[in-house]
């Protein structure tokens, strides 16, 4: 390293160092939520952390706006050994499994009238959403108590075999039509929903099976990491069901659709329409910054750990959040994600605004785009004529 590198690592200093504890908010909405409804008797506050995330978080995204700052790559390695951002992660982990095993509590003894207890089955399924980002950002981590965490931290949602899925088939497949978590353009989310719950569950499996098979192994073992994953769950919700009883199901079952939806949307606006396009060896050209929608917006960024900043994500998939850096070449969203996820919710309005941005990105040449083949001719036609 030479002088002027370490004294430009030495001079760095994150300005969100202490602004990434934001983060920790999250599992501890629904405590917010029971205190205002004691506050006030008004049981619409069950509902707070979709208040939260739908309201709160788009609105500051707005008035706060963008941060487009990277840290120099001389000062990355202090940050990426820096425990400080990991205890952070860490922390949230037992923060939502505590909070998850109280939400089961109330809904089954709180008395809370059927409007109230969707609100807060609801909102600890938000909670579980964001939850799996923090196993996200564990899960790409090379250290195998990190992993294990990520693990934990899907089994309230039992969604384990994101853990597989994501790490080595969607990294793998981004960006083109074989990779299920990759939205269409002319795809509704609606359409993108069962595709992408199925087309995991299968993904996360043959990838295990054929992982094993090299092993000579069958895919029916512990050694399984699906079956790992799924155990965790199958332990957590045993475990509520035989404290609690079968009134806690529907608790189990609402948080949990809901949770991952929440990520499957995520996955919807990260790489809508985007694809990456062939050489002349048949295989597809590498992932990109061109290949993933970004976004600055500052808030949103600090509550979901960098992940708006995707391209780079895809280019360093073990890089610590607190490192990821701002590409200029990649496509960005309007919003940030919260914004992005409610227009997602209103196809007519999400065709309106992503439509133009990803025939502007491929400067009318929609061939180059990944279409939703029901609506491939359509879309072609449209977009001529446009142009």
């Amino acid at each position: 390293m030479t002088s002027t590198t370490l004294e430009t690592s030495q001079r760095y200093t994150d300005g969100k160092r202490y602004w990434w504890l934001l983060g920790l908010v999250v599992p501890t909405l629904p405590l917010g939520g029971y205190f205002m409804v004691q506050a006030t008797g008004l049981g619409v506050f069950w509902y707070w952390p979709l208040l939260f995330v739908y309201g709160v978080l788009p609105l500051l995204d707005w008035l706060i706006g963008t941060d487009e700052n990277n840290p120099p790559e001389s000062a990355v390695p202090d940050l990426e050994n820096d425990a400080y951002y990991r205890w952070i992660v860490y922390l949230f982990v037992p923060l939502h499994l505590a909070v998850f095993i109280w939400g089961g509590w109330m809904f089954a003894t709180g008395g809370l009238l059927w409007w109230e207890a969707l609100g807060l089955a609801l909102s600890l399924g938000g909670v579980a959403g964001l939850s799996i980002n923090t196993a996200h950002e564990l899960g790409h981590k090379k250290g195998t108590g990190e992993r294990w965490l990520a693990k934990v931290c899907l089994a309230p949602v039992f969604y384990g075999h994101f853990f597989v899925e994501h790490n080595r088939g969607h990294h793998k497949n981004v960006a083109t039509p074989e990779d299920p978590a990759s939205s269409r353009m002319g795809e509704s989310l609606y359409a993108f929903l069962p595709r992408t719950v199925i087309g995991s569950v299968k993904s996360a499996w043959a990838i295990e099976k054929s992982r094993l098979a090299r092993l000579g192994k069958g895919p029916w073992t512990l050694e399984n990491e699906n079956i790992q994953a799924w155990l965790m769950s199958v332990a957590l919700w045993g475990g509520m069901i035989a404290w609690l009883g079968p009134i806690v199901i529907p608790f189990l079952l609402i948080q949990s659709v809901y949770g991952f939806s929440l990520l499957e949307v995520v996955n919807y606006l990260e790489h809508y329409g985007l694809v990456r396009q062939k050489t002349e060896s048949g295989r597809y050209e590498r992932c990109k910054p061109e290949h993933s929608w970004n976004s600055n917006h500052t808030i949103t960024n600090l509550f979901l750990y960098h992940l708006q900043r995707h391209s780079d994500h895809h280019a360093n998939p073990t890089r610590r959040y607190q490192a990821l850096r701002d590409f200029r070449e990649a496509p960005q969203l309007p919003s940030g994600y919260t914004g992005m996820i409610l227009l997602a919710y209103f196809p007519p309005l999400w065709r309106k605004v992503m439509d133009p941005k990803v025939v502007a990105h491929y400067n009318g040449d929609l061939t180059r785009a990944n279409l939703h083949p029901p609506k491939r001719d359509q879309l072609l036609a449209r977009y001529a004529q446009a142009a």
